[in-house]
């Protein structure tokens, strides 16, 4: 392909290893409430969406209501493992390392969060406050298209002349509704999920230099 004018990252687990994490986290909270579910199957069910609809599809698998402020808490106990457990995506400082054309991260999650996972991983230094984007700043979340369509119009592109790199169902649809070529980081669960909603699938960060002619 041509060389992209800007590459748009999602942030978990596009930049930062925290999915995983955060759901596990999620799930022993539900587990007080009745719900057990299959960390795989959450990770797959929820990754890429906003945090209250997963909590709305958790809480439909139970006639124990969580408390109004479970989001709030779930965040709270979520950053603390975060400080201690969440690495940077394997093979992604190398990448930001080379880049010489204009990047940016846009996310479904608070700028609160995206900032913190980016400050506990070392790659908050790679991302100034232009360059990062939230859902929470437009009220849109993924699958629909305005994060992404916000980062491009805000980082001066045309989605044409972009590639959004995601590694979720829903962010791979909201990017290809945007009218964005996508690119898949891809688990050995999802690669053919990714590709059938239209991103081009890679499984490692230093396969994405060659995919996107910037080597």
């Amino acid at each position: 392909m041509t060389r992209p004018g800007c590459i748009i990252f999602d942030c978990d687990g596009v930049l930062v290893d925290s999915e995983v994490i955060g759901v596990r986290v999620l799930l022993d909270m539900v587990s007080h409430y009745g719900v057990n579910m299959d960390l795989q199957e959450a990770v797959e069910e929820f990754s890429g969406i906003r945090l209250k609809e997963g909590i709305k599809r958790l809480q439909q698998m139970t006639a124990t209501p969580f408390p109004e402020d479970f989001e709030q808490l779930f965040r709270a106990r979520s950053y603390e493992v975060f400080k201690t457990e969440m690495r940077p995506v394997h093979g992604i400082e190398p990448l930001l390392d080379m880049l010489t054309i204009p990047y940016c991260v846009a996310s479904s999650g608070p700028l609160e969060k995206i900032k913190l996972n980016l400050t506990i991983t070392g790659l908050l230094k790679y991302f100034d406050d232009n360059r990062i984007f939230s859902g929470y700043q437009i009220n849109s979340w993924k699958p629909e298209p305005d994060i992404f369509l916000h980062a491009a119009k805000q980082m001066g592109f045309q989605p044409a002349d972009c590639v959004v790199i995601e590694d979720s169902k829903a962010g791979v649809i909201a990017a290809r509704r945007g009218g964005f070529k996508v690119y898949g980081y891809a688990k050995p669960f999802n690669g053919e999920e990714l590709e059938k909603e239209g991103a081009i699938v890679f499984y490692n960060m230093k396969d994405l230099p060659a995919l996107l002619s910037l080597s």
